[in-house]
């Protein structure tokens, strides 16, 4: 069996994590349980940012200790992890101690290398985002990541050699195509930031405590890339002389899946210390779209945040990964608002995905008393279905290992759309009434049947509890991804799915 290690970003603990944020769990469990449909030893690994001078603020503002304070987030944030159904295999946090054990190993590792030096840094700083800017990267003065105040500062601190590996960097990405997707990411990389010249980066700070101390000078602590990002080896057993059999099997990193905010610190930083570490780098890093509300940023003080676990409250875990998952595309920004999620719901999973299968199930029932086999009183009709069915496993799974979600479950809901447009044109309720043609009505119902139990098993990645209400409806164990001509179903009983939502009364209430 093939290993295949996908990990999120590590959430920053300095609040709760909103619907934007919430997308990239979503989407790496997506993936992470197709890899494991397709047969792959799947390790999926998420978890928390902890350090830093915003959060040591923020800990003073609401009068408890940083440690108390993130805590208290980590866990809300692994609440709402868990909320969306997602199957982590290890939820991690940077104040773990043997993290910063690891960290301090590797900051002293390439410092005796010469890799990182004492200096001093002179810049522009912008605390939310805990990043220093030179003043031709601001935009109009400000925070280009952000859009807030910059201040200056001025202290000793440690920098790491970045220039150093500028053209192993460069020379690398030429020769691994894959390794920044989408490829518009990869161009502004290359062009925005790494041919006008790696600057060397500063990895500690001494103006607050709140960090990993830096063992052989403690005036210091490290900052946060350097202690952020090693999360990704520190947590499956990297150590200098004493790395564990786990972290030979899983490293490299298959897939680092990120918001396209931070691809600078995985595709330029990332790689640069793990050149330095005489580590392999991570197969891919895919940086993914923002997700808008009204086609705007989410911010707290712009006030436009939806929260997971009230959509959840509204529309149901399922109902909220289809949107999520479907209707974000695969390189551009996706938007949500209520009416949006409401008209999908209403579209897509009551009428095309929920009605057919309670319409199946049904006629099921009427017709057969639930126990349905295949009688092969074949069509020409049934011809073109079977085909579609049978096209569908390959087809969704080429668009998985390109990362296309949106696009595999696209093709998903068409083999459902193609079914109810079936029991259109075979008219089941027609064939019902005459006598003669019982074996074609049951081969029409068999055909059905073996559609939906197929999409059901491709929908499990998106959609982990509607694919197993539909299974437990089908009552048919039969997991094959392809139409099997011989299976027996003796039906459970018919469930609604997805109810209708009457918008006019859901913004009422």
């Amino acid at each position: 069996m093939e290993k295949y290690y996908i990990s999120t970003a590590i959430a920053y603990t300095s609040g709760k994590p909103h619907i934007g944020n919430t997308y990239e769990v979503v989407l790496a469990d997506a993936i992470a349980r197709f890899k494991r449909l397709q047969g792959y030893d799947v390790y999926f690994q998420t978890g928390t940012d902890e350090h830093g001078e915003k959060i040591e603020l923020k800990a003073k503002e609401a009068g408890v200790s940083p440690q108390e304070f993130v805590d208290k987030v980590a866990a809300e944030i692994r609440r709402i992890w868990d909320i969306m159904d997602t199957s982590y295999d290890r939820f991690v946090r940077t104040t773990d101690k043997k993290h910063e054990e690891v960290v301090q190993h590797i900051f002293k590792y390439m410092y005796d290398k010469g890799d990182i030096y004492k200096g001093e840094y002179k810049g522009l700083y912008c605390t939310p985002c805990e990043s220093f800017w030179t003043e031709s990267q601001l935009v109009d003065g400000k925070c280009p990541d952000c859009g807030r105040d910059v201040v200056f500062k001025e202290e000793e601190a440690y920098f790491f050699k970045l220039s150093k590996y500028q053209k192993d960097l460069e020379d690398y990405i030429e020769k691994h195509p894959e390794f920044i997707q989408p490829v518009a990411r990869k161009n502004e990389m290359i062009n925005n930031f790494i041919k006008p010249g790696l600057q060397d980066l500063c990895v500690s700070r001494t103006s607050f405590k709140w960090g990993i101390p830096v063992d052989f000078d403690n005036k210091h602590v490290v900052y946060v890339w350097l202690d952020a990002l090693t999360n990704y080896i520190t947590n499956i057993g990297f150590d200098f002389d004493k790395s564990t059999e786990e972290f030979k099997y899983k490293w490299p990193a298959d897939l680092h899946l990120i918001g396209k905010d931070i691809i600078r610190f995985h595709t330029i930083y990332w790689p640069c210390f793990l050149m330095s570490l005489d580590l392999p780098l991570p197969k891919q890093v895919f940086g993914h779209p923002w997700l808008l509300m009204n086609s705007d940023k989410m911010s707290k003080s712009k006030g436009n945040i939806i929260y997971a676990d009230d959509l959840v409250e509204k529309f149901g875990v399922d109902a909220v990964r289809f949107y999520l998952l479907h209707e974000i595309p695969f390189a551009s920004d996706g938007n949500i608002n209520y009416e949006l999620v409401i008209d999908k719901v209403n579209s897509e999973l009551a009428n095309v995905l929920g009605n057919l299968v309670q319409r199946t199930i049904s006629m099921g029932h009427k017709y057969f008393n639930g126990k349905i086999k295949n009688t092969l009183v074949e069509e020409d009709i049934d011809k073109e279905f079977i085909k579609g069915i049978n096209e569908l496993k390959n087809i969704t799974f080429e668009k998985m290992d390109k990362l296309q979600v949106s696009d595999a479950m696209t093709e998903i809901f068409n083999v459902l759309r193609s079914s109810n447009k079936y029991i259109d044109e075979t008219t089941p309720w027609v064939l019902a009434k005459d006598a003669n043609k019982t074996d074609r009505l049951e081969t029409v119902l068999y055909n059905l049947l073996e559609a939906i139990r197929i999409c059901a098993l491709l929908l499990e990645p998106f959609m982990p509890s509607t694919s197993k209400n539909i299974l437990k409806q089908l009552n048919n164990i039969e997991d094959a991804l392809f139409y099997v001509s011989d299976n027996t179903y003796e039906l459970g009983q018919a469930e609604i799915l997805f109810q209708r939502i009457d918008k006019s009364k859901f913004f009422e209430e």
